[in-house]
């Protein structure tokens, strides 16, 4: 019997979800092979150059196993499309507005917490809204946060109160699906780079994960709210060291040996299989 390929392997369990999601909304295969070209050709032109030569359709072509006729269509579709850095450069309005309450001082109270904030006038909910989401307007952002739960309003003073360091859309299929994007991009590149890290001489990235496959059913509610409550209080430690390292929130200008700028984070998810068996793992 043929040995399976190991990444073959991965691969299909990484296809199986993602085909249950693309069918779900409507994707047929053909869609997605389109998408999928089109990603090989973007990654042979950008991600495989020796830095000296202007990668040609040619190598593109030998790399990825399509004509040049298809290369230079997948190219040509490529232009003008927004690319991966681009959307994660223009992060969710609202979360940059969430974290500038959380880190800017002068949104700060006196003991160092998000401050209430009136909607109108200095130092507003509608200067935070100017300073961190552009040109946003603070009703519109205002009524998103009031909407998920991570803002409310004082009734005696009207003033409008953080309730949560973390915005997470609620009911927004297309805002979950970016997130769905961004995450499992995430992951992948950080598998990537430790697979290659060796060669390439680079220290590893931290990746773990907790899995137990044999777990009573009576124990997962008390679990799902543990691992949510843990979780959330590790990732608003780590916030508060890096936050303040944020240029948006600091004010730092880049440096004339730093301009370039890093995106760096932490990923925690929650997963449950139900209905497997431990033979079944």
């Amino acid at each position: 019997m043929k040995k399976t390929n190991p990444l073959h392997q991965a691969l299909f369990r990484i296809l199986r979800p993602l085909a249950r999601l693309l069918l779900r909304n409507g994707i047929p295969f053909g869609e997605f092979s389109e998408l999928v070209k089109r990603a090989y050709v973007e990654a042979a032109l950008e991600d495989f150059t020796d830095g000296r030569r202007k990668p040609t359709d040619s190598r593109a072509a030998v790399m990825t196993g399509l004509t040049r006729k298809e290369v230079k269509k997948q190219r040509e579709a490529l232009v003008g499309e927004p690319t991966g850095a681009h959307d994660r450069l223009h992060a969710n309005r609202a979360s940059r507005v969430v974290s500038g309450w959380v880190h800017d001082v002068d949104f700060l109270g006196s003991d160092g917490e998000p401050a209430m904030l009136a909607f109108d006038g200095p130092l507003s909910f509608s200067e935070l809204v100017k300073q961190y989401s552009g040109d946003m307007p603070p009703r519109a952002v205002l009524d998103e946060l009031l909407r998920v739960g991570v803002v409310s309003v004082d009734g005696e003073s009207g003033r409008l109160i953080l309730r949560q360091r973390a915005y997470v859309p609620a009911g927004d299929s297309e805002e979950m699906l970016r997130i769905f994007g961004e995450d499992v991009s995430d992951l992948i590149a950080t598998i990537d780079h430790n697979l290659v890290r060796n060669e390439l001489g680079r220290p590893a990235l931290f990746q773990r994960t907790l899995t137990y496959n044999n777990i009573p059913p009576e124990t997962m509610d008390r679990w799902r709210q543990y691992a949510a409550e843990q979780s959330q209080a590790m990732l608003e430690q780590l916030d508060k060291w890096l936050g303040p390292h944020d240029r948006d929130i600091s004010g730092q200008e880049p440096g004339c040996d730093s301009e370039d700028s890093v995106r760096t984070g932490v990923s925690v998810f929650f997963f449950e299989d139900v209905g497997k068996s431990p033979e079944g793992e």
